[in-house]
């Protein structure tokens, strides 16, 4: 089933994230911060201590995404996750930070082996991974899934980069054999206030890290953006050189004022238009391949609100069920058909706690998003085609 998937793809990578699960984030996993102060990863194991910690996040681990999480995912169609990682996961050896407070390593230990288990059920159902590594020492970006909520050092001191490059070397070494591995993102949405040529001289050095474990003709090596414009990394990493690198954008319409502001048929019009020209833009100018690493069927603020300035009103306030699902569907399609265009897209999240719109699983449960893994389903649209004479 999964190795059909990947072929009436055409290759391009249609993934989820496995967000909240081995990075925490409060918005998609509130039960588990209920009763504390904490508002990220950090504060969470600094406020229960190691024990308790270790306690509460071994049982997530083992519960909030299990094997039979990537069977339904190979039934769904999906072809690769993208899984977070902290710069914590191979243990007691990162630099400390003042959040830590009086306790030296806080971080819970044995996630290694929770990705040891993706891997082996990515192999067992015909899945690719794209390892990311998603919160680097000191945060790369002041959000909670950086690690540490308002904090954004990472740059700002070298013994913070040379851990992260350290940790993609050991996931490069470890799982670089592993034919599920399909790549390796040097680093999730660093700031955009991060000078580009610092980024540039990091991605080139985890580059040939990650190379030194890892050839060209099996493993991509992926970037992101940094929330800045492509052309700003003209030139970067081109071949001969640098051999099967890919950039990764974001895109979400729920946190700036205008988008919150915007009415469905604006959205709509957005992704449907401006999206879908970027993407020819991107592609054809930018010489990587390109993946949009992130997106959702988010609209407003009210969950993820934990960072975000207020207020978080928006325009879509009014609708009622039935308006908003056939909102939800019109602005889930218009979307898959501008991200379409790119070497692979990954929806934000798999599973959430709060919100369907957030989880892929409950969109494709409830409609809202094609279970591609239903023939039923895509056979009625290729009747429609046959008939139209547009499929031979």
């Amino acid at each position: 089933m999964a190795t059909a998937t990947v072929h009436e793809s055409g290759g391009r990578l249609r993934g989820v994230n496995l967000g909240g699960w081995l990075v925490l984030e409060k918005w998609i996993t509130p039960s588990l911060f209920a009763g504390l102060r904490a508002t990220d990863e950090t504060t969470y194991c600094a406020e229960l201590g190691e024990a308790e910690a270790t306690r509460r996040l071994h049982h997530h681990w083992n519960t909030f995404i299990t094997r039979d999480d990537f069977a339904w995912l190979a039934r769904a169609g999906i072809n690769t996750v993208r899984l977070p990682v902290g710069h914590w996961l191979f243990g007691k050896d990162y630099p400390y930070h003042r959040a830590y407070g009086e306790t030296r390593y806080p971080f819970v230990e044995g996630g290694s082996a929770i990705v040891d288990k993706v891997f082996q059920w990515a192999g067992e159902f015909g899945l690719r991974v794209l390892l990311d590594l998603h919160a680097a020492p000191g945060c790369q970006n002041g959000f909670d899934n950086g690690g540490i909520l308002g904090v954004c050092e990472w740059h700002t001191r070298e013994e913070y980069i040379r851990h992260a490059l350290d940790v993609l070397e050991r996931l490069a070494q470890r799982y670089g054999g592993h034919p599920a591995l399909h790549g390796i993102e040097v680093l999730n949405e660093p700031s955009w206030d991060i000078p580009t040529d610092l980024l540039k001289r990091y991605t080139a050095e985890a580059y040939h890290r990650i190379r030194r474990h890892c050839p060209p003709e099996r493993v991509t090596v992926a970037f992101h953006d940094g929330f800045r414009d492509f052309r700003e990394y003209a030139g970067f990493l081109q071949e001969p050189e640098f051999r099967n690198v890919a950039i990764d954008i974001h895109r979400y319409q729920c946190f700036v004022r205008s988008d919150l502001d915007m009415d469905i048929f604006g959205h709509i019009g957005k992704s449907a238009i401006d999206l879908r020209n970027e993407a020819d833009e991107i592609v054809r100018e930018s010489g990587y391949q390109v993946y949009c690493g992130e997106w959702s069927l988010g609209l407003d603020l009210k969950v993820v609100s934990l960072w975000a300035e207020g207020p978080y009103n928006h325009a879509l306030e009014g609708m009622d069920e039935f308006q908003m699902a056939t909102a939800l569907r019109g602005y889930a399609s218009v979307q898959l058909l501008a991200f379409e265009k790119y070497a692979g897209w990954f929806f934000w999240t798999y599973r959430t706690e709060t919100t369907p719109e957030w989880s892929y699983r409950d969109c494709v449960d409830q409609g809202i998003i094609p279970d591609l893994g239903r023939p039923e389903q895509l056979a009625g649209v290729r009747t429609i085609m046959d008939r139209a004479g547009q499929v031979p």
